[in-house]
């Protein structure tokens, strides 16, 4: 670029220049998208970009949009293309008085691009950093960094979910994640583990205990993306491990091998015994859940 540390500032987010990558900052307010708003900032390298667009947007406005290469973004790639254009975190959108300055940094940027827009084995723009957590429909998910927990709720889980118990899954062990828009019909993110044939995709997502499921409320865009894209970093970076040194294999924990937060525990028993005394639990699985609790103390 001509000037390191050279800002556009537009709607939502500025983009400052920088010589070999674009560190992009989003602001904060109520006409802020809530995914821009949790994502704070991103620094893109040149690297990690296939092309450079600039085009005419709508009302009065001029829209600079970066296009990342396959396999580069995590966020990008779990998305897969069910961003909507207002909530694309590659997208500057400009007042049109400013289009001859964005077409100056479009051109920029061109000439600074790899000679090689195709995908890419590595990923070059950091994904969202774990622990995260959100509460979908029928669990709360969690990820420290190493492992996805499922822990199923009373009201929203099927019975088969229930029968299979909570999940507790390594990264090591997954292929990627399928992650569907809580926007869509059927929302949802399902974990792909490695070796099984199709994904287990063919399993209703109700039924699937390696998925979630989305719904009014539960699992928004601005928690449940930044979360898949964590959780398919990290599984692709254990798989490139797993590469180099394949003896070494994590394997899934088993339901009730893991010690459980006895703060989470009594939390769960307390829920518990509210449905009990709302006749949503009959005594006998009051007593069968509640001693199932106590025994992952």
């Amino acid at each position: 670029m001509s000037r390191m540390g050279d800002v556009l500032a537009g709607f939502h987010a500025a983009w400052e220049f920088g010589s070999d990558s674009v560190l992009i900052r989003y602001e904060r307010g109520i006409r802020t998208p809530r995914l821009f708003q949790a994502l704070g900032e991103r620094r893109v390298p040149l690297a990690a970009l296939a092309g450079v667009e600039l085009s005419r947007g709508r009302r009065g406005t001029v829209v600079l949009r970066a296009r990342p290469r396959a396999g580069a973004d995590p966020l990008m790639d779990a998305a897969d293309g069910q961003l909507p254009e207002g909530s694309d975190p590659y997208r500057l959108v400009l007042p049109a008085d400013r289009e001859t300055l964005a077409e100056y940094y479009a051109d920029e940027l061109r000439a600074l691009l790899p000679g090689d827009p195709g995908p890419t084995a590595n990923c070059l723009v950091a994904p969202p950093e774990a622990p995260r957590q959100f509460k979908a429909y029928d669990a709360k998910a969690s990820f420290d960094g190493s492992t996805v927990t499922f822990r199923w709720s009373w009201t929203g889980a099927s019975s088969a979910k229930w029968k299979t118990g909570d999940q507790y899954v390594p990264v090591a062990d997954l292929a990627g994640v399928e992650w569907r828009s809580p926007e869509a019909l059927e929302g949802h993110l399902r974990l792909l583990r490695r070796g099984t044939s199709d994904h287990g995709a063919r399993v209703p997502v109700d039924q699937d205990p390696s998925a979630v499921v989305f719904g009014l409320g539960y699992g928004p865009v601005h928690e449940s993306l930044p979360f898949a894209a964590a959780v398919l970093a990290a599984a692709r970076a254990a798989g490139g491990a797993a590469a180099k040194n394949t003896t070494e294999r994590m394997t899934p924990v088993a339901v009730g091998v893991t010690r459980r937060d006895p703060a989470d525990i009594a939390d769960r028993i307390r829920h518990l015994g509210e449905l009990h005394q709302a006749g949503l639990v009959t005594d006998e699985e009051f007593t069968a859940k509640k001693a199932d609790l106590l025994a992952e103390l």
